[in-house]
């Protein structure tokens, strides 16, 4: 009989799980505030309308349920044969007609969520291989896709923000990104601090300190607009590339 609950038995997995899915309810609670007139609308992301970001979110949830499935079996299932069909994918499923973008959301949610619970304590530990190349745990796969729905469900620009996402999120996000920039080098001379807490990232000798509240601070670092953040008393600067 198929287990009604996670496997696993890691208290600390068990809460990134629950991160994961929660994040997941909030972009089916933001998608479902939308008529279907209003999923032709821009998103946040330059040239992705409303209908890309979900059909990215649910193309996502079946490239995640891949890795998942490789992690169980063994055998590789790769998340995409290429970023190149991964675009073609997303750019096909924003055709799609409203009920069928909808159901390819949940659907896909559905069946991810599942393979997560029914994923065996020890297959957590293998080795699975994203789009970029990376080897991670299985484990990665949840941070991976609690990134993916949280940010964008900001990105379906229908009232969400970045003060609506967990500090835990925010905070493991804004490490990731200044990770990638100190990875390329790319946040010489560049110091960002948050507000309140003992956060700071990059270069200490810096000229440029971009400052901020949490929230306000990792919207600027995704490339989502610098409300609510400073750059001493010039302007702040676009933030580095992080993807």
């Amino acid at each position: 009989m198929v287990a009604r609950h996670d496997l696993t038995t890691d208290p600390g997995l068990q809460e990134q799980l629950l991160q994961a899915r929660r994040g997941t309810a909030f972009f089916a609670r933001k998608l479902n505030e939308l008529t279907d007139a209003e999923l032709d609308g821009d998103s946040l992301l330059p040239g992705w309308s409303r209908r890309h970001v979900v059909a990215h979110v649910g193309y996502n949830a079946r490239a995640i349920a891949r890795l998942v499935e490789w992690a169980s079996t063994g055998v590789e299932t790769p998340m995409y044969p290429s970023i190149a069909v991964r675009d073609e994918e997303i750019n096909f499923g924003a055709t799609l007609s409203p009920i069928a973008l909808r159901n390819l959301f949940d659907h896909s949610a559905v069946h991810l969520s599942v393979e997560w619970r029914d994923l065996p304590e020890d297959a957590w530990h293998h080795t699975v291989r994203t789009i970029l190349g990376r080897e991670v745990p299985a484990s990665e796969t949840v941070w991976m896709r609690t990134r993916e729905v949280w940010v964008h469900a900001v990105d379906l620009y229908n009232g969400a923000s970045f003060g609506d996402i967990p500090a835990s999120v925010l905070e493991r996000l804004l490490r990731d990104i200044a990770g990638s920039w100190a990875a390329r080098g790319t946040d010489a001379g560049l110091l960002v601090s948050v507000a309140g807490t003992d956060l700071t990232f990059g270069d200490p000798d810096a000229a440029v300190v971009v400052a901020g509240p949490l929230a306000g601070v990792v919207q600027w670092a995704t490339g989502r607009g610098a409300g609510g953040v400073t750059a001493g008393a010039g302007p702040v600067p676009a933030a580095p590339k992080w993807i």
